[in-house]
């Protein structure tokens, strides 16, 4: 029977690579952290050392003792969500791109689990967090000692907020259709009780309504909601939804009822991410900046990690119509 090598399970600690390299213990730890003048040769020598041993190393000692994990937290109510997982795949990159890894927590809107994500990622001393979760009211915002950077999200007033210029959002939506000739214009939202700059954008429907001298009519996206809305509003001829999904289902009831979009009924949706506009490149849209959130969230996140104090609470990046065939 053929002898195991056992070296090949034997765990490599930090002094032979020390002693693979000819340097001292000090000099390894000196070229792991990055911390006081080494010569190229040297670290040259150092990092052939720990690949000739398959050297790995210990990260939790390292965090210890620079006192830094390089790790962002993530936590955000859906995944699935085609806004969402565009947002998170920039976050992602750009956090790789400075060197920091992420955690993503999916708190599938539940303020139990979002409480829990959060215990646990200050557990694992991150170094900062980015949430879109939904829930305001959870107290460990209020006490974590973490940077943190909220996305389309009030959770704190201490927390700074970035997000899409809602209230310009709603009003484009609103002034395109009445601009195509729509008078029973209806807002679908989500709920009021969500403390969202998101509300921004009925608030903006309802002024450019009463502006126009009509009368607002706001539905929440609840059970059956569309439905509702097609049974109540026999004359409607205008839905902005609050987000491309919300208008993918609207475009769907209207064509259960023989409803032609635009001609019957235009619709309006907000958001813009890239897998909406594939699977609907028809419907017109409000697009959100999604790259450009996610470089000022991690741009305001970092600096707090470096200890930089924040300038402002609050920030909304512009967005841009997106005119398809629904209008």
């Amino acid at each position: 029977m053929r002898e195991i090598n056992k070296n090949l399970f034997k765990k490599v600690k930090l002094d032979d690579v020390a002693e693979k390299a000819g340097v001292s213990k000090t000099t390894v730890s000196r070229v792991l952290n990055n911390r006081g003048y080494i010569s190229v040769k040297t670290r040259e020598k150092v990092h052939e050392a720990m690949e000739l041993l398959n050297y790995q190393p210990n990260e939790i000692a390292r965090s210890l003792f620079i006192n830094k994990t390089f790790i962002i937290g993530l936590i955000f109510p859906s995944t699935s969500n085609p806004f969402y997982g565009q947002l998170i795949f920039h976050l992602e990159n750009i956090s790789e791109s400075l060197g920091y890894k992420v955690l993503l927590c999916n708190s599938q809107g539940r303020e139990d689990k979002e409480r829990d994500y959060l215990r646990m990622l200050q557990r694992h001393q991150v170094d900062g967090i980015i949430a879109g979760a939904h829930n305001r009211g959870i107290e460990e915002y209020n006490n974590s000692r973490l940077p943190l950077v909220a996305i389309d999200r009030y959770l704190s007033e201490s927390i700074p907020v970035v997000s899409s210029d809602n209230y310009d959002g709603g009003k484009k939506a609103t002034e395109l259709l009445l601009k195509k000739g729509c008078k029973h214009i209806i807002h679908i939202n989500g709920s009021p009780e969500l403390e969202t700059p998101a509300n921004l954008r009925r608030k903006a429907y309802e002024d450019v309504m009463e502006k126009n001298l009509l009368t607002p009519c706001t539905y929440v996206n609840e059970d059956n909601a569309i439905e509702t809305i097609f049974d109540e509003n026999p004359h409607v001829d205008g839905i902005f939804a609050s987000d491309d999904l919300i208008a993918s289902d609207v475009m769907r009831e209207a064509k259960k009822r023989n409803i032609s979009i635009p001609d019957e009924l235009k619709v309006v949706g907000y958001d813009g991410a890239e897998i909406t506009r594939r699977l609907v490149p028809e419907l017109s849209t409000i697009q959100q900046p999604v790259k450009e959130i996610a470089e000022l969230a991690i741009k305001l996140l970092v600096s707090q990690i470096n200890g930089e104090n924040i300038s402002k609470n609050e920030w909304n990046l512009p967005v841009k119509l997106m005119e398809g065939k629904t209008t």
